[in-house]
């Protein structure tokens, strides 16, 4: 059996036909071949699947597909200006050396982009509790928190100018 989804992903319209069961990881990564978002755990205790669905992060390995019909989502491919121009939370992993073998960190920028716009990046102790979800298992955290940080920083400077 087969269910034809509507999705909204980046900016994009699709149609696709699925599993009723199929996850919104699953989704994207097989069936739109976007596959930045990963399979860590595929239980919802590490966040490397991580995406945006109307502005709000969720962990698309436990979201249902078919919750996502109708609403905007958005993974790490969509975050990049269309020029290519990285968003403010992808310069700063990179200025910040914010990854080692790579496998978490489009979860950890999506969620980053979450606790910015949340406002839970005032200080390093609140930006370790809001990104507690997201697991490296190469122990990038103090890196990962100096991105966060530098990032706040300069998306609230582009708000006051």
């Amino acid at each position: 059996m087969t269910q034809s989804l509507q999705l909204t992903v980046n900016g994009q319209h699709y149609e696709v036909a699925s599993d009723p069961r199929a996850t919104l990881l699953d989704v994207l990564r097989e069936h739109l071949l976007l596959t930045g978002s990963k399979k860590g755990c595929d239980q919802g205790q590490c966040g490397a699947c991580t995406v945006h669905i109307d502005g709000e992060r969720v962990l698309s390995c436990l979201t249902l597909a078919a919750q996502a019909e109708g609403r905007s989502v958005t993974t790490i491919e969509g975050l990049a200006a269309a020029d290519g121009t990285l968003h403010a939370v992808q310069a700063a992993f990179l200025e910040h050396d914010a990854f080692q073998c790579g496998y978490c960190t489009s979860g950890q920028i999506m969620s980053a982009v979450a606790c910015i716009k949340e406002g839970h990046a005032r200080s390093d102790d609140e930006i370790r509790e809001y990104m507690s979800g997201n697991l490296c298992r190469c122990g990038a955290y103090p890196n990962i928190v100096k991105a966060v940080k530098e990032a706040a920083t300069h998306l609230s400077q582009e708000v006051t100018s």
